[in-house]
């Protein structure tokens, strides 16, 4: 088995493709070790000491490491226990109860219903320009609300704490957002 790395503009975070699907439906954030514990997988890599965070994509892993370390000690140990789980055809998730399940709040706010179309707006070009994009640097953005004119979205994987997400919000996101939906007038990180 082939598993292919590639860099992506967050310096403390690589991506791994392991060249089958990874998620058959939506992202995973793990930002913690005690998130992680949902998954086998993102433990294990926690559990390397130098991950601070694992992103599940749909074809990919974006693993981040803690400041300092040295991706070329890092990367071996990776790509072995990625191996290891792919090859063996491991379940990403532990199958579990929901008894001890706790939803964290999201920064989300609740859309005016007369915003509708806009707010469709939005979210058709998310998901059909921003998502893609994003994803290919191994990342995820995620629609938190629009109020007043402002759009309010959350990085995570690699885009997550990326020296230059401020700039992809500011002038890729917002850009394009205000071009194609006028009544956008600006884009927030939550």
């Amino acid at each position: 088995m082939l598993i292919e790395t590639e860099t992506t503009p967050n310096p403390a975070t690589l991506k791994f493709l392991p060249n089958r699907t990874v998620m058959d439906a939506g992202t995973r954030d793990f930002v913690t070790p005690e998130e992680a514990e949902a998954s086998p997988l993102a433990e294990a890599l926690f559990g390397l000491g130098d991950v601070t965070g694992v992103f599940f994509g749909r074809d990919f892993v974006s693993v981040t490491a803690a400041p300092g370390t040295d991706w070329s000690t890092l990367k071996p140990d990776v790509l072995g226990l990625l191996l290891d789980h792919f090859s063996a055809d491991m379940p990403l998730f532990r199958p579990g109860t929901a008894g001890a399940i706790s939803v964290p709040a999201e920064d989300s706010f609740t859309d005016d219903p007369e915003d509708a179309d806009i707010v469709a707006q939005i979210k058709d070009l998310i998901e059909t320009r921003i998502r893609p994009a994003v994803a290919n640097d191994g990342g995820d953005i995620v629609y938190r609300g629009f109020e007043k004119g402002k759009v309010y979205l959350a990085m995570q994987g690699a885009c997550a704490g990326c020296p230059s997400s401020s700039a992809t919000l500011k002038n890729g996101i917002e850009q394009l957002l205000r071009y194609y939906v006028p009544e956008v007038t600006e884009v927030r990180a939550v």
